[in-house]
């Protein structure tokens, strides 16, 4: 598949690189690689795709206008229960929409995510 004009690389605010990088290293067991102190590279291998969060005093909230980064997961609640105890917390939960499931949370760091899931539907 061509990459022409495709998403390629991704790009998220982090106050604290640390704590962004501790808690997805966490909760969704991506890989890091440093750039000096302002950046930290993830990659398409542990993440879905390549990306990075750089150093700055923002934050991403839906309810601003920011995108909204969404994570797939096979087992949803096994994935929410893992937010807390990492630092993150979840902002809305679980809930049904047409052909899936999803939560929102947010990262040590006060940016949203949310995790959708199309498993454990009821028929």
């Amino acid at each position: 598949m061509s990459q022409h004009e495709k998403i390629n690389y991704i790009e998220l605010p982090a106050k604290d690189l640390n704590l962004a990088k501790q808690f997805f290293s966490q909760v969704f067991a991506w890989e890091f690689v440093d750039y000096g102190p302002e950046y930290a590279a993830f990659t398409q291998a542990s993440a879905g795709i390549d990306g990075g969060f750089y150093l700055v005093d923002l934050q991403c909230q839906a309810a601003q206008g920011s995108a909204l980064v969404v994570l797939y997961s096979e087992d949803l609640e096994q994935t929410q229960a893992k937010i807390e105890p990492a630092g993150g917390a979840v902002v809305r939960p679980i809930f049904s929409f047409p052909g899936g499931r999803r939560f929102h949370f947010t990262d040590p760091n006060g940016n949203e995510y949310a995790v959708w899931s199309d498993q454990g539907l009821s028929e």
